[in-house]
């Protein structure tokens, strides 16, 4: 290179960089406790953002002084305090956008409020069409019991469907007219549940596909899914994340992404992750990955695409989840299961597993599976194992979706291998309850050990899972990540009490799950998770101290400002700071 291009290239970076600190930032807090997470300089009072950066962060008179310019806009935060911006690594934002989309669901939290909505939606349906009770887990019901054909038999002249996840529920005249008899053959992996009269008494474990016409009640259009997927996301916003995992999308899923990307309307950053249907032939599910144009981190800082995902086994709250132990008898009660000898449902075996995974990994993919059994769980590690064998994994930051039933094994092979964990602190208040009595509490040592996996040196990414509805605190799972926070911190019940008390960690730990350690399981952690000079100026600004404020508060804290790339994603009306140029 010649001294001429040396010196036009230093020219052309000095100009770049004083660029983006001149005293001209585009927004400024200042005033306030500025908690960064960067270990060099952990608190400010200011912070100010510019061109979608941090510019500065420090002390108020010095960050205004040198970032202020004539248009500069100033918040005064007036001592309120200001966090990184917060991640939930795992939502569902379709499915939850879409789930109020045609009107508000009430509390599903017994057998006699589903069927208070199956009456309701009756009286709006015309006879013969289905209605679907929206996914409700049966832990959660105040019966802790799957409902069966009886109970949603109050709209005869309706097919009702009960959605449970994995298991679902049928009416009698929708197992009549998806042709459901005492004679009908169960599917592979799955059961029509027979009472004791032998007739089908309406739960179907995994068996969903047989209710003929379930699945397309309702259909809505491609502009429904897109406005409802942006109003979930600018629900995401008001509470106070700056960033979310979406855990499961295809293809059409991807287009409604990359159209409200495109159009400059994605309120919050969204990483995505691909599942394809790994119970074809593995032949197919090769060929598909091999000839797909995703894979890890291709995209930018607003949308792109993170891990590939295969579903290894179902779900701890209806039984199908693939344990190290029986359910037991009272998984008759809360699952309809028959057997008291089964421990759930491995959905791929272990081969086809690796073989999907090389194909994955030869295209750059990181890799996890959804896994809330222990059984789930040590499968997954034998196939990282496997892989790891033949070339190191931990680079790729490979990790455990869900991992509900841990063991002090898995947590050492995780920690071997460079496994991370992405985690749902919420389903320990909501879901030991009704667990405590399947499986004894003993046997609930190593559900979501937090500490323990801490300890061990593991990243966590905190999650929750939400799927269903609008309410950041009623819906299913919640994704108010102050509450989820909170149960990091006091492993507290829905019932009262505490549940292994000893797996509680900090509030900076739970925090930094939200942050930190969602950033990282992204590869983002360059760009987000703290507050640092030339980091993407994502923050969230709070009603309360997070970190003197009484325990039990925690989850009460509300965001006032959301501020996603520099700017003001949403605004509670509580915010009362001046404002000024």
């Amino acid at each position: 290179m010649t001294t001429r291009h040396s010196l036009l290239l230093a020219t052309a970076t000095a100009a770049f960089t004083g660029a983006l600190f001149a005293a001209d930032a585009d927004l400024i807090l200042h005033g306030g406790k500025i908690v960064t997470l960067d270990p060099a300089h952990p608190t400010a009072q200011a912070i100010a953002f510019k061109a979608g950066r941090i510019a500065a962060v420090g002390p108020t008179a010095a960050v205004l002084q040198a970032e202020r310019g004539p248009k500069t806009r100033l918040i005064d935060l007036g001592g309120k305090m200001v966090l990184p911006g917060l991640i939930d690594a795992h939502v569902h934002a379709l499915s939850a956008g879409l789930s109020e989309y045609r009107g508000a669901l009430p509390p599903l939290d017994s057998i006699q409020s589903i069927q208070a909505f199956i009456r309701e939606r009756a009286r709006k349906t015309p006879k013969g069409e289905w209605i679907i009770v929206p996914r409700t887990l049966p832990p959660r019901l105040a019966e802790m019991r799957m409902p069966t054909r009886a109970d949603l038999d109050v709209a005869p002249d309706h097919p009702v469907a009960f959605d449970g996840s994995y298991v679902w529920s049928a009416n009698s005249m929708a197992l009549r007219v998806s042709g459901i008899t005492r004679d009908t053959p169960n599917p592979p992996g799955g059961e029509i549940v027979k009472g004791p009269d032998g007739e089908p008494n309406g739960i179907l474990r995994n068996a969903s596909q047989l209710l003929k016409g379930a699945q397309k009640a309702d259909p809505f259009t491609d502009e429904d899914q897109l406005r409802a997927l942006s109003k979930m996301l600018e629900l995401y916003a008001a509470a106070g994340l700056t960033s979310v995992g979406d855990r499961l999308v295809t293809e059409p899923d991807v287009a409604l992404f990359e159209k409200l990307h495109a159009a400059g309307n994605l309120p919050v950053r969204v990483v995505l992750t691909w599942r394809p249907d790994a119970q074809r032939p593995v032949e197919q599910v090769e060929k598909e990955i091999l000839a797909s144009r995703w894979t890890t981190n291709q995209g930018d800082d607003w949308l792109k695409f993170g891990t590939f995902k295969v579903t290894l086994d179902g779900g701890q709250s209806v039984g199908t989840a693939y344990q190290r132990m029986p359910y037991g008898p009272f998984g008759r009660q809360l699952y309809g299961q028959t057997d008291p000898a089964a421990r759930g449902t491995l959905f791929v075996d272990p081969e086809k597993l690796y073989r999907i995974y090389r194909a994955a990994s030869s295209k750059g993919w990181q890799l996890t599976a959804h896994v809330q059994g222990g059984a789930a769980i040590d499968t997954l590690l034998d196939v990282f194992e496997r892989l790891d064998r033949e070339k190191p994994i931990a680079p790729m930051r490979h990790h455990v979706m869900h991992g509900s039933f841990l063991s002090q094994d898995a947590i050492r092979r995780m920690k071997t291998m460079g496994v991370a964990l992405d985690a749902q602190p919420d389903w320990l208040y909501y879901d030991v309850p009704a667990l405590e009595r399947v499986f004894g509490i003993d046997n609930m040592r190593w559900f979501f050990p937090l500490r323990s996996v801490l300890d061990a040196g593991i990243p966590v990414a905190g999650g929750s899972d939400h799927m269903i509805g609008w309410d950041k605190n009623g819906a299913v799972n919640p994704f108010n990540p102050f509450f989820n926070i909170w149960m990091c911190v006091t492993r507290r019940l829905r019932t009262g009490g505490q549940f292994y008390p000893d797996e509680r960690i900090t509030r900076e730990q739970a925090l930094k799950m939200y942050t930190t350690g969602a950033a990282w399981i992204q590869f983002a952690e360059k760009t987000r998770g703290t507050l640092e000079t030339g980091k993407l100026a994502d923050a969230v600004v709070i009603d309360r101290d997070f970190f003197t404020c009484p325990e039990q508060e925690i989850r009460r804290i509300e965001p006032l400002l959301t501020i996603v790339g520099g700017k003001i994603a949403y605004r509670s009306p509580r915010m009362t700071a001046s404002t000024k140029n």
